[in-house]
């Protein structure tokens, strides 16, 4: 039912009365309502006119609401007390519901609890079988693995085997950088840390910066001061480690694969070793013997000078300086005669130890441990040079022969006095140079010759073929002539001496003399140079010509050498007399080609020439004319 308030004029829905008691409450209500209201209606009809006299009606009114309001307020009692108890009934209806409700969603979340906290049990032990396995995998693998963050620093998880790997008991946390610091170059190291930044790089295709990795099969050194510790090869793999799309991490795995590059290198060296014996039989079956037997005897007889060399003793500067210049003679020699005939082997022991020589050549101060490295140069090449006689021996048994036996090689001792002998640096030079402008001149090398007749045409050939040579690694077009090479019989004491000496200038005319094609065509010049040698017999003595058509010597670049190089300075430098100048190109180490190769350079080959005339007593005359040519002239006694 509704109820419509007087005021406000709103209808309140108040519960309907179902029970019998409310009902009959209601009923005697109404009764006694029914009773006094027409009572009360008789009177306010009269009451608002004063002529009717309404007391009466008033009276009876009054006495019946008494009566009737005693009635309706039990009755109204007896309503209000069962909507109450009704009430009561309906409250604790809906708080048993809301108590089976609360009791419900409580079950419920005990339910979800429960389950939970199982689900949560059982990820917890599928996490730590993932754990027990992942720590199983590092404690087994045999490889390197850890994770570096943007910093470089290590993870806090890595593979057991790393620490074996690494040789250190400490790497978790540390710094990737300072693990590596000491046992790599620092070249190295500051590449691996760009290389590092480039992976971190979203922009950088990680493919692409693989290959330029630093750490492939990178040495590291051993720091532990342990002897029984060797420096191992290790490859160092990196990879990204992805969060959705971003680089979290990069895994680095890392191998010790010295055994692999032990491997590798033992396999080079028998490869170098079987190309080195291809080389020696394309040499011995390509050259007439007799200059391989010379080779060979003259190579044993360099080693024995420098090994007799570095066994003096000795301790001032000026003997170490001079043992220097000497094995740097001896070692030239050897390598110009091994590179004529093509030797590479011989030509890049020799080279190494030629870098040696002119390192301690720029050191200043010698002492006589400097020189213990050249021994086992020495020895190599002594090596090489009895392998290439035991060819020689197996293809020609039946061939003549005039090399010395094989000598077994032997370790030179050094005094820890070492002193080298003192070398003269006087040199007998007539210069007959005409008013013209001279240039320097250097050269590098050597060459077996024999001078017989049976053999002068494979010489003349030999000659032409090592002066092509030469030629071509130099950028440039020179032609051998010679028309006098067949005519003179040069007896063994001086032919040793004319073979090396023909070999220096030839290779000093091409390298320092004849100009490039280029440059000749330009100064109105065939681009074919010209160089000729000659042998001359003046009864008394034996006369050695050679000459190019190059461009000859300039005095000029002579002095701005000799000033830029600190020997003078520019002043002294520009008081030299020519005769003076032209001493200098046959100083020890001078020399004006800026880069030294196979061919020059190294500033021995003038050297050679000054030492061989003086041994042998010989006089030395240079005639030059800038732009135009270039002729020594040495004349040796027969005596």
């Amino acid at each position: 039912m509704s109820l419509r308030q007087s005021r406000g004029g709103s209808d309140y829905q108040i519960p309907s009365l179902k029970t019998a008691t409310q009902l009959a409450a209601l009923e005697e209500a109404q009764q006694d309502w029914n009773n006094l209201k027409p009572l009360i209606t008789d009177y306010l009809e009269g009451a608002g006119d004063i002529r009717v006299n309404s007391s009466d009606a008033l009276a009876l009114a009054y006495e019946q609401a008494k009566t009737s309001s005693l009635s309706m307020n039990d009755a109204l009692d007896k309503l209000t007390n069962e909507v109450y108890l009704e009430t009561e009934r309906q409250a604790a209806t809906i708080r048993l519901i809301q108590l089976l409700g609360v009791a419900a969603i409580f079950a419920y979340f005990l339910v979800f609890v429960f389950f939970f906290v199982r689900r949560l049990r059982e990820t917890d032990a599928e996490a730590a079988a993932a754990r027990q396995e992942t720590q199983e995998i590092m404690q087994t693998v045999n490889t390197g693995l850890f994770l570096l963050d943007k910093d470089l620093n290590i993870g806090q998880q890595h593979s057991r085997a790393l620490n074996d790997i690494i040789g250190s008991d400490r790497l978790s946390g540390e710094n990737f950088t300072n693990v590596l610091r000491g046992r790599i170059s620092d070249k190295d190291l500051k590449t691996t840390q760009q290389f590092i930044e480039q992976l971190y790089n979203p922009r950088v295709k990680e493919k692409l910066v693989d290959s330029l990795n630093p750490l492939h099969k990178v040495m590291l050194h051993n720091t532990s001061g342990s002897k029984a510790a060797n420096n191992r090869f290790l490859d160092f793999k990196f990879s990204r480690v992805y969060d959705d799309k971003n680089i979290a991490r990069i895994l680095v795995n890392v191998n010790d694969v010295s055994d692999a590059v032990h491997l590798e290198q033992r396999l080079e060296k028998e490869r170098s070793q079987n190309d080195m014996q291809i080389e020696m039989l394309t040499t011995i079956l390509n050259v007439n013997p007799k200059i391989i037997n010379e080779f060979i005897t003259n190579t044993q007889t360099h080693i024995e000078k420098m090994n007799n060399i570095l066994k003096n003793p000795g301790s001032s500067q000026y003997e170490l300086e001079g043992k220097l210049k000497a094995i740097y003679r001896e070692m030239h020699s050897l390598k110009g005669e091994a590179s004529a005939l093509k030797l590479h082997s011989f030509t890049k022991i020799a080279s190494d130890a030629e870098d040696k020589l002119h390192g301690l050549q720029n050191q200043g101060q010698l002492s006589g441990n400097d020189f213990l490295p050249l021994a086992v140069h020495l020895d190599d090449l002594l090596s090489l040079s009895n392998t290439i006689a035991t060819l020689g021996e197996r293809i020609n048994r039946s061939g003549p022969t005039t090399a010395k036996p094989v000598v077994t090689p032997q370790t030179t001792e050094l005094d820890e006095s070492v002193v080298e002998h003192s070398v003269s640096e006087a040199v007998m030079v007539e210069s007959q140079i005409p008013n013209h402008s001279i240039g320097s001149i250097d050269i590098d090398g050597g060459l077996d010759i024999d001078l017989d007749s049976d053999t002068d045409d494979d010489i003349l050939s030999f000659y032409k073929e090592f002066v092509t040579d030469i030629a071509q690694r130099q950028g440039k077009q020179v032609q051998l002539k010679s028309s006098t090479l067949n005519d003179v019989n040069i007896p063994d004491h001086v032919a040793k001496p004319f073979k090396e000496m023909s070999i220096q200038l030839l290779r000093n005319a091409v390298v320092h003399g004849v100009e490039a094609p280029s440059v000749r065509q330009a100064a109105g010049k065939a681009e074919v140079g010209t160089i000729d040698l000659e042998v001359q017999d003046s009864g008394s003595n034996f006369i050695l010509i050679v000459q190019d058509d190059g461009q000859g010597i300039d005095y000029d670049s002579i002095r701005n050498k000799l000033s830029n190089s600190g020997r003078f300075s520019a002043e002294e430098a520009s008081q030299l007399s020519q005769s003076q100048l032209l001493k200098q190109l046959f100083s020890s180490g001078f020399s004006t080609k800026e880069d030294a190769d196979e061919d020059g350079g190294r500033g021995v080959g003038l050297d050679i020439i000054k030492a061989q005339v003086k041994e042998y007593n010989g006089k030395l005359n240079v005639n030059s004319e800038l732009g135009q040519m270039t002729r020594f002239v040495i004349t040796l006694p027969k005596a």
